[in-house]
């Protein structure tokens, strides 16, 4: 064969080569984004995942309807002097954030990446005004400050200009450093934040998080049931996730349970409560005692509620839908009236309440 054949040949194989590789990297980049990086990023033990993209946030129109609701936190010296110093406002300057927290007896611990505009060199100057620094890596640089609440300190590393991961772990000093290690989103996560590519805020959370346990240790007296809390319990992991619509919020909630009856179980007894709340709220004592706008709020999300059950073979899962309207947040915002008594006090088998129109 001819010199020049071989050179052609060769220079056909490498531009194959190179093509391949071309095409490779720009399928991953369109498969990787900063959402996903920062999820792999999360411990794989965590009791759960908090997401909230802000930057996407920011555009809905509900948004605003939510800062109206809110009630306005009172002005924090410390944050106003932390503000001038650093140019860093949370609410104006983050725009992703992913919080795992670990369940924890004696304080709560947390490991967090947060994506946004920094500014490094102030940040970095108040950090070493009121901590220290040490050095994560050979070029991260970890910084080290006292927690507000004295219960330790805080350690944060810029990974990037617009990119930053922090902890107030301080007895796994190995947390920031795993997190830059990540070769992929940890197996038992992954198919959980694929399910919630779409929404812009998210909580995952894994059965050892005792969901039920902390639900009833919160919820008003008349919302709560021993029969809800303990079924949460028994759930492998819920997710609970939040998408702007039109000027609205859908809330959907999902528990997953490798035990079929444990579904069942869950499915008829939100069913009941769902049954039971809009009767309840459509008695007459019920609308003589509580306030018309109140019940009619009240009513509103009862009936954009809506129950379903998803089989996935290795786990059974029920879910949650309701909607947040605007009306919802001026009235709860207008009158805060006491829950009504809308949970069982007995345990509910399904039979027993009529399935509502429309719903399964």
């Amino acid at each position: 064969m001819k010199k020049s054949t071989w050179i052609v040949l060769v220079v056909l194989a490498l531009a194959s080569v190179g093509a391949v590789f071309y095409a490779y990297e720009k399928w991953s980049a369109r498969n990787s984004s900063p959402r996903s990086e920062m999820l792999a990023m999360m411990p794989a033990d965590a009791s759960g995942v908090f997401f909230v993209d802000l930057a996407g946030l920011r555009s809905a129109p509900f948004l605003a309807q939510l800062y109206a609701w809110a009630p306005k936190p009172q002005a924090d010296p410390d944050y106003s002097q932390f503000i001038k110093d650093t140019g860093f406002d949370y609410a104006r300057d983050l725009d992703l954030v992913a919080i795992a927290y670990f369940k924890n007896e004696i304080h709560h611990t947390f490991f967090a990446a947060a994506k946004g505009r920094f500014d490094e060199r102030k940040i970095s100057a108040y950090a070493l005004q009121h901590g220290k620094s040490a050095m994560l890596t050979k070029e991260i640089k970890l910084f080290l400050v006292p927690a507000n609440d004295g219960s330790g300190q805080i350690e944060f590393a810029f990974l990037r200009e617009d990119e930053i991961i922090l902890t107030n772990d301080n007895e796994r000093a190995s947390l920031l450093q795993d997190a830059l290690h990540q070769d992929a989103m940890r197996k038992d996560w992954q198919p959980r934040f694929e399910r919630l590519a779409g929404s812009p805020v998210f909580a995952v959370i894994r059965q050892d998080a005792a969901a039920g346990s902390a639900l009833a240790s919160q919820a008003p007296g008349g919302l709560r049931s021993p029969q809800l809390s303990t079924l949460l319990d028994q759930l492998q992991w819920i997710t609970i996730a939040g998408k702007p619509e039109n000027d609205g919020l859908r809330i959907v909630a999902e528990g997953e349970s490798a035990v079929e009856a444990t579904a069942r179980q869950l499915a008829d007894l939100l069913n009941g409560v769902l049954t039971l709340a809009e009767a309840g709220l459509n008695d007459a004592k019920t609308r003589q005692q509580l306030d018309p706008a109140a019940r009619a709020a009240y009513l509103e999300l009862v009936k954009s509620a809506d129950v379903s059950r998803i089989d996935r073979g290795d786990t059974k899962s029920v879910r949650l839908t309701f909607e947040i309207t605007p009306a919802f947040l001026e009235t709860a915002g207008r009158v805060t009236p006491s829950a009504p008594n809308i949970a069982p006090s007995k345990p509910l088998p399904g039979s027993a309440v009529p399935a509502r129109k429309g719903h399964t």
